[in-house]
C-alpha cells in the first residue's frame, strides 16, 4: 500500500479526486479482509478540530464514487496525545492539517503503531502537516537558519528557528508543504543546504505525492519540488503531475 501526501489547500468537493485512490486503496484493503466497507481512522488535531475532523471524513466520502465508508473519528486537542483506539482495526489512516509541532506531538506516541499499520498493508493519507510528520525527519515551523531569514515570516510574530524532529518515518526525506503559495521552496532548499535534512520533497497545494511500490506519482494542479544535495550546493527539479 502507498503514503499519500497533499500539500495542502485541498478542502472542497472539487478537490476529492486527490483522495480518491487513497480511499480506493483502503477499500481494496477492506476487501481483501472480508470488510464490506472500507472503515478509515480520520484524525485531526487542528485549533479547529471539531470541524476540521469532520470536513476531511466528508471529502473522503466525496472521494468514495457513492460507495460507502465507514468513518472512525478523532477530533482532538492540538498537542495531546491521541488514544491508540483511534487507529486500531481500520484500512486506512488520513491525518489533517494544523501546527505541525502539535499535529506531531499528538501521533507521537502512535508513531511505531503507524509505521507497523503501514507496512502490514494500511494506506496512509496526511494533508498539510499531516503530510510534513510522516517523514522520518520532520520541519517543524521555523524560519530561520543561523538566524538567516529562509521563509517568509509574520512581522508581528518573534522568528523561530528550524528545527528536525522526528518524524513516522514513512517516507526517508523530509516534506514540505504549501510550496508554491507560500513560498516555501527556499526554507526546503536552506534546510538541505544547511545539512539539516538529506534531502527534501516540496508539495505545492492542491497537488498529491503519492509514493508506492511503483516509485513516486503526482496528482492534482500542482508540482513536486524534489531538493538533494550537490558538491557545493543542491539541486532543485520539479516531478509534474
Amino acid at each position: 500500500m502507498s503514503v499519500h501526501l497533499i500539500g495542502g489547500g485541498a478542502t472542497t468537493s472539487a478537490d476529492a479526486d486527490l483522495y480518491a485512490p487513497f480511499v480506493a486503496e483502503a477499500a481494496s484493503r477492506a476487501g481483501a479482509t472480508g470488510r464490506a466497507r472500507p472503515r478509515i481512522a480520520v484524525i485531526s488535531l487542528h485549533p479547529e478540530a471539531e470541524e476540521k475532523a469532520p470536513a476531511l471524513a466528508e471529502l473522503l466520502a466525496d472521494a468514495a464514487s457513492g460507495h460507502e465508508i465507514e468513518v472512525q473519528l478523532t477530533a482532538g486537542r492540538p498537542g495531546e496525545p491521541i488514544e491508540p483506539g483511534a487507529i486500531a482495526d481500520v484500512d486506512g489512516i488520513a491525518v489533517g492539517g494544523g501546527l505541525v509541532e502539535d499535529v506531531r506531538a499528538g501521533l507521537e506516541p502512535v508513531f511505531g503503531e503507524l509505521r507497523r499499520l503501514v507496512a502490514g498493508g494500511v494506506p496512509y493519507l496526511g494533508a498539510s502537516a499531516g503530510a510534513m510528520i510522516a517523514a522520518e525527519g520532520s520541519l517543524a515551523s521555523g524560519t530561520r537558519i543561523g538566524g538567516v531569514v529562509v521563509a517568509p515570516e509574520d512581522p508581528d510574530e518573534p522568528a523561530d528557528e528550524l528545527e528536525i524532529e522526528s518524524g513516522i518515518g514513512l517516507v526517508d526525506v523530509a516534506i514540505e508543504v504549501h510550496v508554491a503559495q507560500r513560498g516555501m521552496l527556499a526554507r526546503l532548499v536552506a534546510a538541505v543546504e544547511s545539512g539539516l535534512v538529506a534531502g527534501g520533497l516540496g508539495i505545492d497545494e492542491r497537488t498529491a505525492l503519492i509514493v508506492g511500490d511503483g516509485g513516486l506519482r503526482v496528482e492534482g494542479k500542482g508540482s513536486v519540488w524534489r531538493v538533494l544535495p550537490t558538491e557545493g550546493g543542491v539541486l532543485v527539479s520539479t516531478i509534474g503531475s
